[in-house]
C-alpha cells in the first residue's frame, strides 16, 4: 500500500504535535511493520515556518530511501520569493509536490498569489496537497475554486474533510475532475461512505504518521489496521492504496 500523508518530525517547531525526533530508518521500520510500501512525506516544521530550510531537510530525509519516500516541500504563497523557491524544490531537490496549510499558513485559496504557484507545480508534473476539513480557510470547496482555476493540476485533499467537513469534501471531489480525496483522520463511518458515492478513481488514504512522540507510530499502523473493518470491497482497497496513488506518483505497478 501507499500512504499519501505523513510527515517527518517537527524538528525545530513547539507545537501540540511535536513528536519524537526520529530519523529515515526508523520511519522506513513504521513503514514496514504497517505494510506500506511507499509514502508521500510532507515536512512538519515547514507548515509553521516555510524555509528554505524545512524543505532541504524533508528532501535529505526522504533521499536516504528515494525508491519508497517521495517528499513534498512548502512555501508561503503570499512571499515574494515563493515561485523563486518552488522552482529549486522542484529543480534541485526532487520534489514530488506541494503542500500547503491555509489555516496554519493563514492564507485564502482564492488569494491571486496562489496561480503561478499552481503553474509552477503543473509545468513540474508535480501535485498539489492541501490540508482541508478546518475551516475558515481549508474547507473542500475552497480548495476546489482552486482546483477548477487548474484543471490540469491534480489537487488533493489531505484529509478528506476530517469529522467536521467530509460531506463538503466529498461533494468537491464528486464535481471537480482534478481534485482528489484522501482519506486521513477521517471517521470510519464517512470513509465507507466516501467509497461508496465518491469517484473511486480519485480517493486515496494517508495516516499522518510523523506526528507521534513514539518513532513507532503506533496510532498509525491502528488507523491502517482500521481499514479492515471498513467493509469495503476488494476493488475500493485496491484503488485506494494502490493504484490511486500509483498513477499519481508515476509509480510502476
Amino acid at each position: 500500500m501507499i500512504d499519501f500523508h505523513t510527515h517527518t518530525p517537527a524538528w525545530h517547531t513547539a507545537s501540540w504535535l511535536a513528536g519524537a525526533a526520529f530519523g529515515a530508518d526508523d520511519f522506513a521500520a513504521f513503514m514496514d511493520s504497517a505494510g506500506i510500501s511507499a509514502a508521500v512525506v510532507l515536512s512538519h516544521d515547514g507548515l509553521f515556518h516555510p524555509t528554505p530550510q524545512a524543505n532541504d531537510e524533508v528532501a535529505d530525509f526522504v533521499g536516504k530511501y528515494p525508491d519508497r519516500m517521495f517528499g513534498f516541500c512548502t512555501v508561503s504563497p503570499r512571499q515574494p520569493t515563493a515561485v523563486a523557491e518552488l522552482e529549486r524544490c522542484f529543480g534541485k531537490l526532487g520534489t514530488r509536490g506541494l503542500k500547503l496549510h491555509p489555516w496554519l499558513q493563514g492564507f485564502s485559496m482564492h488569494e491571486p498569489s496562489l496561480d503561478p504557484i499552481c503553474e509552477v507545480v503543473q509545468a513540474a508534473g508535480g501535485i498539489f496537497l492541501s490540508h482541508d476539513g478546518t475551516p475558515p480557510y481549508s474547507t473542500g470547496l475552497q480548495i476546489a475554486a482552486l482546483a477548477r482555476r487548474h484543471p490540469n493540476l491534480p489537487v488533493v485533499l489531505g484529509h478528506g474533510g476530517l469529522h467536521d467537513t467530509w460531506r463538503e469534501s466529498l461533494a468537491a471531489v464528486q464535481e471537480t475532475e482534478n481534485l482528489y480525496l484522501c482519506i486521513c483522520g477521517t471517521p470510519p463511518y464517512a470513509a465507507r461512505h466516501i467509497l461508496e458515492n465518491g469517484p473511486l478513481d480519485r480517493i486515496l488514504f494517508g495516516t499522518d504518521a510523523g506526528l507521534s512522540e513514539k518513532a513507532s507510530q503506533d496510532y498509525a499502523v491502528a488507523r491502517v489496521a482500521e481499514i479492515d473493518g471498513w467493509r469495503i470491497s476488494d476493488r475500493a482497497r485496491q484503488a485506494m492504496l494502490i493504484d490511486n496513488p500509483a498513477r499519481l506518483l508515476g509509480l510502476r505497478q
